[in-house]
C-alpha cells in the first residue's frame, strides 16, 4: 500500500460529505422521533481508491463496509495497524471457501443467507475462537439473482442460526429491488425483526437511507454519498 500522504483537500471533502450524510440521518431520525445516535453510519469502501478510504479514516469515520473478502484483505490489515477502533462489516455475498478469511478479517458478517454458510461460519468461529456479530440477509423482493433468505423462510432460518448453531444473530439486512418503493421492503424487514426479537436493521444506501432511518434502520450503508462515484477501472 502506498505511504504517500493523503491530500488534505480530499480529507476535507470526504469529511464534509460525512457531515452532510450525518445531518441527513439526524433530520430523518428527528422526523421519526428517534435519537440519531441510534443510527450507525457504515461507510462503504467497495472499489474506492485507497486514499479516499484513508481520508474517511482521517476524518474520524471508523465503521466501514466491504463487499468482497479479497478486496478487504488488500487494504484493512494495514489500516488497522495505523488506525484504532475500526469496525469492519462484510456486506457482500460470502462464498463458503472464503469463510476462514472472512472470520479473520471482519467484525460483523451481514450476509448470512443460507444454512450451509451458517454452518461453516459457526465451525470457523469456534475454530478461531471468535464470535462475530451476524446479520441474516433477507431477500425481501424475492429476486432470483439476489442473495438472501426468502421472507417466508426467515423465521425458521433465524431460529436455526441462533438455537442450533449458536450464531450471534444481532440484526437483519436487506437490499430492496431497484424498481420498487424501498419503504415497503424496509417495513417488511422491520416486521420480521420485531417478531423474532432482533434488535438491528441494516437497510438503506446512498439513495434511500433517509427513508430507511424513518423506518427504523439502525445501520445505513453509504458509499457514493461519502466517497463519490466508484472507480471500476
Amino acid at each position: 500500500m502506498s505511504a504517500d500522504p493523503v491530500d488534505p483537500h480530499l480529507v476535507r471533502r470526504i469529511a464534509d460529505n460525512i457531515d452532510t450524510v450525518r445531518a441527513s440521518i439526524a433530520k430523518a431520525a428527528g422526523a421519526a422521533e428517534r435519537d440519531p445516535e441510534t443510527v450507525t453510519l457504515i461507510a462503504v469502501g467497495k472499489v474506492q481508491p485507497l486514499e479516499r478510504v484513508e481520508a474517511a479514516l482521517m476524518a474520524g469515520q471508523r465503521v466501514f463496509g466491504e463487499n468482497r473478502v479479497q478486496e478487504a484483505k488488500g487494504k484493512w490489515p494495514d489500516f488497522r495497524a495505523r488506525y484504532e477502533g475500526i469496525e469492519l462489516h462484510l456486506i457482500g455475498p460470502l462464498q463458503t471457501n472464503k469463510v476462514r478469511e472472512a472470520v479473520e478479517l471482519f467484525d460483523v458478517i451481514q450476509t448470512v443467507d443460507r444454512p450451509k454458510l451458517a454452518r461453516e461460519l459457526a465451525k470457523e468461529m469456534e475454530k478461531q475462537g471468535r464470535r462475530l456479530a451476524c446479520y441474516i440477509q433477507v431477500n425481501t423482493g424475492e429476486e432470483e439473482q439476489k442473495a438472501g433468505v426468502a421472507p417466508a423462510e426467515a423465521d425458521a432460518f433465524i431460529a436455526e442460526c441462533r438455537d442450533d448453531l449458536g450464531l450471534a444473530v444481532v440484526g437483519l439486512m436487506c437490499i430492496p429491488p431497484v424498481d420498487e418503493t424501498p419503504a415497503l421492503h424496509f417495513a417488511m424487514l422491520r416486521e420480521i425483526a420485531k417478531r423474532n426479537a432482533v434488535a438491528n436493521l441494516s437497510m438503506g444506501m446512498s439513495g434511500d437511507f433517509e427513508t430507511a432511518v424513518e423506518m427504523g434502520a439502525t445501520h445505513v450503508r453509504v458509499g457514493t454519498a461519502i466517497f463519490g462515484a466508484r472507480d471500476y477501472d
